[in-house]
């Protein structure tokens, strides 16, 4: 049990910092400002499941993934190591990522009418950063436990996330857009110190089978 819950400590900061929920607040309320309240929370719902479904789906699927296309646990450590230190790189100058959504994706999702999937599920929650991070947590995990650690920690930042779009408009007079940027900075942070371990774990195991 004290194994996972140590897998916890880990893979639950690092999951919530590179999906962070407030950084979506901005997008979320002007995606669905012209909608009904009840049907902002359905958005919320469908975006928050969809992401949650795209983690778990990656996770479960990563070793797969690895085999089918001859890649090593290492190299994908390395890979998504750098791809994350660049993100987080973006998130502490509280710039959004070109890696999460464009603006023009942004701009194309605000004549849609169902933005719950795409584009605020796939890629804004659920992008290759938040992907990457689970599949590289899916190779660390080795016990049953440490499993259930990751599984619970993707389901924690989906009641997180959930709630976060539920209350956005709330959180956003009460924040502001400096609060958010604050926000943004302290999980880029965090995001930053687990890509620099990815990058440590990769580089090892990489000399290791050298």
């Amino acid at each position: 049990m004290s194994g996972g819950l140590t897998f916890l400590g880990l893979c639950l900061p690092s999951l919530l910092s590179i999906v962070d929920p407030l950084a979506a607040v901005p997008v979320f309320v002007t995606l669905v400002a012209k909608d009904p309240r009840t049907e902002q929370r359905r958005t919320a719902m469908r975006a928050v499941f969809t992401m949650t479904v795209m983690l778990a789906l990656f996770a479960a699927a990563g070793n797969a993934i690895f085999h089918f296309f001859g890649i090593t646990v290492p190299a994908f450590k390395i890979a998504g190591g750098v791809l994350l230190f660049s993100m987080a790189l973006e998130m502490m100058r509280a710039h959004p990522s070109a890696v999460r959504s464009k603006p023009e994706e942004e701009q194309e999702a605000e004549g849609k009418q169902d933005v719950g999937i795409v584009p605020l599920g796939i890629p804004l929650l659920s992008g290759p950063g938040a992907i990457a991070t689970a599949m590289m947590w899916a190779a660390r995990a080795k016990t049953p436990a440490e499993n259930a650690a990751l599984y619970g920690s993707i389901l924690f930042v989906g009641v997180v996330t959930l709630l976060t779009l539920v209350f956005s408009t709330k959180l956003l007079a009460r924040l502001g857009k400096t609060g958010i940027n604050i926000a943004t900075r302290i999980m880029g942070l965090i995001l930053a110190a687990t890509a620099a371990q990815f990058l440590i774990d990769g580089i090892r195991e990489a000399m290791q089978r050298a």
